[in-house]
């Protein structure tokens, strides 16, 4: 059955695994790159996407999930930013850019992470690492577990700075994952991806990341660049109330990611909003329950249901309910009854669990029986 959606502009956050866009009627930007992706963060849709879940070599966006797997231990409580990191040989003598730590001394974790975050510290990521899991190999193993944990399904880790491995991949959609996880789980260190330079043993860097002057709404990400992966930029810019996240894999020069990013972001906060189109709790429809105490069972969702579409389309969305028949109680208040796939024309945005409002216990055994009964001739 079709209901048209009824248009609530709220803010609010509901997670959902991101899947592949649907194709707009506003046609999205020719963006020269290996792979990119465009998210919305506040309704998880992919706005527009290319090669987005290519095995694509990563470079220093391998920093995302180093911090992350960082913040994650802060946050447990196993390691703080006060705790004192002894610098090893191999942190020290690390290639590429660095943030200048010296052998056998001793920094702290949050001088470490603003070198790692701002700086692309090779370095800092080796001696991060290494305080966190003991050595870069069994910290590799525990990015995996938390790239596993977030559904980064074409992604392998071998080290923490992004140094060239066979066996160092990841995808566009897997590095917005990690930077959505980021972003929400982590805001009180996220800040740290929109400050423009760092100084640190009297040597001050600038952030990689230029789109940091050129826009005022972005706040991060970070940039990465090997000869393999080409240049590589994860921006995320905030206007309006709307955060959208551009992967940017695969470039030919730093001005190239910064021109393809632009075109993303601008693109998808010049032709899109955001409207809240059922929130928790409230009814959406009220159904017919067999064998139960109550012959109806009211549904809606478990989580306020955002979504992204283009501006001039708004009166093309509509909503279709799949139920779980016959529905047969007893039911569990929370409990999946069907989905709603949320359609822009012909295209599926994203697909959402319908759930009980309420419970319904079976009935006793004369209403069992008549509704077995009615059961029979409706088959």
């Amino acid at each position: 059955m079709n209901i048209m959606l009824r248009h609530v502009f709220h803010a609010a956050l509901v997670i959902f695994s991101l899947a592949p866009g649907a194709s707009f009627a506003v046609k999205a930007p020719t963006i020269n790159a290996s792979g990119y992706l465009l998210i919305d963060v506040e309704s998880r849709q992919a706005l527009s996407e290319h090669n987005a879940d290519a095995r694509l070599e990563p470079a220093s966006l391998t920093k995302i999930m180093t911090a992350h797997v960082v913040f994650s231990e802060i946050k447990a409580g196993r390691i703080s930013l006060q705790d004192m990191v002894l610098i090893s040989e191999k942190a020290w003598k690390m290639k590429g850019s660095k943030m200048f730590i010296e052998v056998n001394k001793e920094v702290t974790v949050e001088k470490l992470l603003k070198g790692l975050i701002i700086q692309s510290g090779n370095d800092a990521a080796v001696a991060l690492a290494e305080h966190v899991a003991g050595s870069e190999e069994a910290f590799a193993e525990l990015m995996n577990k938390h790239a596993a944990q977030l559904g980064m399904n074409g992604t392998n880790f071998a080290n923490a700075s992004g140094m060239p491995n066979e066996n160092h991949y990841t995808t566009p959609r897997d590095i917005a994952l990690v930077t959505e996880s980021t972003i929400l789980e982590f805001p009180e260190y996220y800040k740290w991806y929109a400050e423009k330079e760092y100084t640190f043993n009297k040597i001050t860097q600038s952030n990689r990341n230029r789109l940091l002057w050129q826009d005022e709404s972005v706040d991060g990400v970070k940039t990465g660049h090997t000869q393999a992966a080409g240049y590589c930029l994860v921006s995320s810019a905030k206007r309006d109330g709307s955060r959208l996240v551009a992967v940017i894999m695969g470039t030919k020069s730093d001005s190239a990611r910064v021109v393809e990013s632009r075109k993303l972001l601008n693109w998808g906060f010049r032709f899109f909003e955001t409207s809240t189109l059922f929130k928790q709790g409230d009814e959406i429809k009220s159904v017919r329950i067999w064998k139960g105490e109550a012959d109806n069972l009211s549904v809606g969702v478990g989580d306020d249901i955002l979504i992204r579409y283009p501006r001039d389309l708004k009166d093309k969305l509509k909503a279709k309910l799949s139920m779980s028949t016959p529905l047969v109680a007893p039911v569990s208040k929370g409990e999946r009854v069907g989905s709603i796939d949320v359609m822009l024309e012909d295209d599926k945005l994203k697909t959402v669990p319908l759930i009980a409002l309420e419970e319904v216990k079976e009935a006793g055994i004369f209403g069992w029986l008549v509704d077995t009964l009615l059961l029979w001739f409706e088959e």
